[in-house]
Formats: structure tokens, C-alpha cells, sequence
């Protein structure tokens, strides 16, 4: 069964453009890991600041090694300094 990531994150007003410009390269080079189904960064229509990366892998092994990659590894540390508040991240397996 797949597996579901939703990373939710509060981004600082002035900060929205910059967030969305670092996580592009993110989603790029994510999208061509091996065990990627989707992965991409949304904006909630109600409150443009909040900025939520939703991610579907083939299995475990696939996020894991999506965690291990050199981009997510450069990356996703880069992007707390644009947060009002540390990332919300829920992981799902899908059952039906």
C-alpha cells in the first residue's frame, strides 16, 4: 500500500515567494526519485501562508530513501528559517 505524506507549514508573510521559489527545486527533483507518485507543494485558499507539501510514495522504503537523498537533505533544513512555526508532518498509510 502507498504511503501519504502531508507536511503543513506556516510560511512568514513576507517569506511566502522565497519559501515557494526553494521548495520548486525540491519538488523537481523529487518527483524523478524512483517510488514517487506525486509530490507537490499547495497553498491554502483561505490563508495564502500556509503552504503544504503533499507527497505519495510506492511504499516506506521509497520515503525513506526520498529522506536519505542529497536534495531533501540540502533542502528541507533550508526552509525552517522561512516558517513562523516548526512543520506539521502527518504520514499515512493507505488502506483502501
Amino acid at each position: 500500500m502507498t504511503i501519504r505524506v502531508v507536511a503543513k507549514n506556516q510560511v512568514k508573510p513576507d517569506k511566502i515567494q522565497e519559501y515557494m521559489d526553494l521548495c520548486k527545486n525540491l519538488v523537481e527533483e523529487s518527483l524523478k526519485e524512483e517510488g514517487c507518485i506525486e509530490y507537490g507543494l499547495y497553498q491554502e485558499l483561505e490563508n495564502p501562508g500556509i503552504l503544504t507539501i503533499l507527497e505519495e510514495w510506492k511504499d516506506k522504503n521509497s520515503l525513506d530513501e526520498h529522506l536519505n537523498s542529497n536534495h531533501f537533505k540540502e533542502i528541507f533544513p533550508l526552509l525552517s528559517e522561512y516558517l513562523e512555526k516548526e512543520t506539521e508532518i502527518d504520514i499515512y498509510k493507505k488502506k483502501l
